[in-house]
């Protein structure tokens, strides 16, 4: 289950990367090549979608490494710990 966890953070994270790299910071980016000036709807929804698609991919990252973080095992305390706490403290 772990591996699959993983795996789906760094295929999330490859995916983040490449979907930053399509976006440019001045308003160009990938949706500016997709039309003409008239397809101004085209460009609008190609623009929502990286967005969506970058801060979706964020979550997934997030939200899955705290599922990572929670089904990890709990260290065991040792036995000289365990055996001070158990026994009441003499005066």
């Amino acid at each position: 289950m772990d591996f699959i966890l993983s795996s789906i953070v760094l295929l999330s994270s490859v995916l983040l990367i490449l979907v930053v790299y399509i976006q440019n910071p001045k308003g160009g980016g990938l949706s500016s090549d997709f039309g003409s000036p008239g397809q101004l709807g085209g460009v609008k929804k190609t623009n929502e979608f990286i967005d969506r698609l970058t801060w979706s991919l964020a979550g997934i990252i997030v939200l899955v490494s705290i599922v990572i973080t929670i089904r990890q095992p709990k260290p065991k305390a040792p036995e000289a710990e365990k055996q001070n706490t158990e026994q009441p403290a003499q005066k």
